[in-house]
């Protein structure tokens, strides 16, 4: 619950940033959406979700600043939070350089007292990351139909710094969709494949992609901005080359 005089009065639009805000700024959170699923337990007002939040019990809860992302939340339901005389702030986050500035400022805007720890960790743990090599990768995010991730991503950053350039980092688009066959014509060293916002698993997705090396990787440690970025240099080089390994067997 939150406690009397503990800040301003916060919505978090973007399950990265609540979980960011959580753990570094205790009680100042009021409302998030149904998708903010870290820290577990988190007791605030539920909002609805990122692209279509209830933007009257957000204005119900008086909060003193609304956190969103320009890629995660709709320009119309931030528009609509505006007219009604929220504050919001909007981050834009498509590399981890970018990433680790904004969440600074979201930190300092939601009066964290001090610098986190877990973010001293990330950038010192993205630092000393190891490449797991010189590899090319599709990485879908969704099927029926097909989703990869394209040009000017932060989860292509992440795994760039990781060894691993993506298929279509430079397609002129962000999320194109592109037919299977043509996927697996790129012949890719490694597919990788995380489990949000399309859930892959061990027998939803490889099968599509016969021969070919695949790593399934937790979609926070991929594309969540906070916390987790501390451990998952760690956690991602190892599953891709457990990944890699296991295919040249």
């Amino acid at each position: 619950m939150r406690a009397a005089g503990a800040g301003p009065r916060v919505v978090s639009l973007v399950p990265s940033l609540t979980e960011a805000v959580a753990v570094s700024a205790p009680g100042v959170l009021v409302g998030a959406t149904q998708w903010c699923t870290h820290p577990a337990g988190l007791d605030v007002a539920r909002i609805g979700g990122t692209k279509n939040p209830d933007v009257a019990a957000i204005t119900a809860l008086k909060p003193d600043l609304v956190l969103a992302n320009e890629e995660e939340n709709r320009a119309p339901d931030l528009a609509a939070l505006r007219a009604a005389g929220l504050d919001v702030l909007v981050t834009e986050i498509r590399t981890l350089d970018q990433g680790l500035r904004e969440l600074e400022r979201v930190l300092a805007a939601c009066g964290a007292p001090r610098r986190p720890r877990w973010l001293t960790e990330a950038e010192a743990a993205w630092e000393a990351v190891t490449p797991v090599g010189q590899v090319t990768a599709v990485v879908p995010i969704w099927r029926r139909p097909w989703m990869v991730l394209g040009s000017d991503t932060f989860a292509g950053d992440l795994l760039a710094r990781l060894g691993v350039r993506n298929a279509y980092e430079d397609h002129p688009e962000r999320y194109p969709r592109i037919p299977l066959d043509e996927l697996r014509a790129t012949a890719p060293d490694l597919l990788v494949l995380p489990d949000e916002p399309y859930r892959f698993t061990a027998n939803d997705g490889p099968e599509a992609f016969p021969g070919t090396a695949a790593a399934l990787v937790d979609g926070r440690l991929l594309t969540w901005y906070g916390p987790s970025l501390a451990e998952a240099p760690r956690a991602l080089s190892w599953e891709l080359t457990r990944a890699l390994r296991a295919a040249r067997r």
